[in-house]
């Protein structure tokens, strides 16, 4: 019998999909991609970072300059590039881009969705530099996400997994994602790999 660590090595070669973490704003995307990416040894990609550098100008400045939708048509163009690159690897989207329709059907079916799920008051004590966050500009963090919470979770909800990460450090959320994952794969095996 095969290793644990030579099966997640098998399973994770035989990846065609790319993992994409989804979430609110202060989840973790970001920090526990990165940490995904080390031991799943895939590339690690922040759709926002790609936006940015896209743009030539920060994502507080589209929204200011040019309005959500535009934002949103960028932010699905580029998800939508990174979604048929391969070989698979793991991607972090902003907060707001798996509610959208459009990105989220292209999620749904070219990447393997998981939700980084997390309390409002969990992700406020997460989060740093609240004024490069274009949704809580001038507004209680707090009371803002409480509000994201209830229009946007049933949208995560639909993910193909859901982590839990309260009460967790980055590194415990990494590890346990991983451990979701492994088992998704290991029964999905030859469909959704």
């Amino acid at each position: 019998m095969a290793s644990i660590d030579n099966m997640a090595t098998h399973l994770i070669n035989h990846m065609t999909r790319s993992i994409v973490l989804v979430g609110h704003m202060g989840s973790g995307k970001t920090n526990v991609g990165r940490l995904l990416a080390q031991k799943t040894q895939l590339d690690f990609v922040d759709s926002d970072k790609i936006i940015e550098t896209v743009a030539g100008i920060s994502i507080v400045d589209i929204f200011d300059l040019y309005g959500e939708a535009e934002f949103r048509r960028l932010e699905l163009r580029e998800i939508s590039t990174l979604l048929d690159h391969q070989p698979a690897q793991i991607i972090s989207v902003g907060g707001g881009a798996f509610v959208q329709p459009d990105c989220h059907d292209i999620i749904k079916v070219k990447g393997l969705s998981i939700w980084l799920q997390a309390q409002p008051e969990t992700l406020v004590s997460r989060m740093s530099n609240i004024a490069s966050r274009p949704l809580l500009k001038d507004k209680d963090p707090l009371q803002v996400l409480r509000q994201l919470s209830e229009q946007r979770d049933p949208y995560f909800a639909k993910a193909d997994l859901i982590v839990n990460t309260d009460g967790l450090e980055l590194s415990d959320s990494a590890s346990k994602v991983f451990d979701h994952l492994m088992q998704y794969l290991e029964q999905h095996t030859g469909s959704s790999s």
